[in-house]
Parts: structure tokens; C-alpha cells; sequence
């Protein structure tokens, strides 16, 4: 299974492998959603481990959540393992006003920590 989903409180945590399609992506949006309707503004972690990108209908979903939502993530911290996953991370900074940053996998514990910083 491409995805995995794990809720914390005002935390979702994404753990993505292989390809992401939009079936997917939906059911991402959809925890997303119920955790900001019980908070108001979240933290993610997309946690990637041998993925592979995704498919046109997921990245569609994908620009119109960031439309939808570019002030409601506090933070957005990506853990991966490719350069390809750094260059996304980086990249996603202008459609967000969250603070994003990139973690090597060797980084996991480090991620954890700055998604708890106040």
C-alpha cells in the first residue's frame, strides 16, 4: 500500500511508497481535513520510503488541497531519501505558508522533534 496514515493530535504523519495515485491522495485529504476542522491549523510528515512520485490525478489533488489550505499547515516536514524528494520539499515552499523543511531518513527522530517545536 502506497500510503499509511497516522494521527496525533494536531499531527498527521504520511508515509508514502511506490506510487501515490489519487484514490490515495483523497484519503490523505480527507484526514487532513477532519484533523483541521478539529484544530484549526495542523502539522504533516511526509514520510518517504522507496517512493516513486505520483500519478496526474494525485498531483491534481494535491494543487487544489494546497490552494484550498496554503495557510493552514504550520509546518510541513519531509523525510526522504533522494535527492529528486529533497528538490520537491524545496520546491513546494512557495504554494504553502507553512514552514517546510527536509530531513534525511537518518534525520527521522530530528523531524519528530521540530514538528513539536512550539
Amino acid at each position: 500500500m502506497p500510503l499509511k496514515l497516522r494521527e496525533d493530535g494536531k499531527l498527521l504523519e504520511a508515509q508514502l511508497s511506490g506510487k501515490l495515485v489519487k484514490e490515495d491522495y483523497s484519503e490523505l485529504v480527507l484526514a487532513a481535513e477532519r484533523l483541521l476542522k478539529a484544530h484549526g491549523k495542523i502539522r504533516i510528515m511526509l514520510d518517504m520510503h522507496d517512493f516513486h512520485g505520483w500519478t496526474a490525478g494525485a498531483a491534481w489533488e494535491d494543487i487544489k488541497f494546497d490552494a484550498r489550505h496554503f495557510n493552514d499547515i504550520e509546518r510541513l516536514a519531509v523525510v526522504g531519501e533522494t535527492q529528486w524528494q529533497h528538490a520537491m520539499a524545496e520546491l513546494s515552499k512557495p504554494f504553502t505558508g507553512a514552514k517546510v523543511h527536509w530531513f534525511d531518513r537518518a534525520e527521522r527522530s530530528q523531524a519528530d522533534a521540530w514538528l513539536q517545536i512550539v
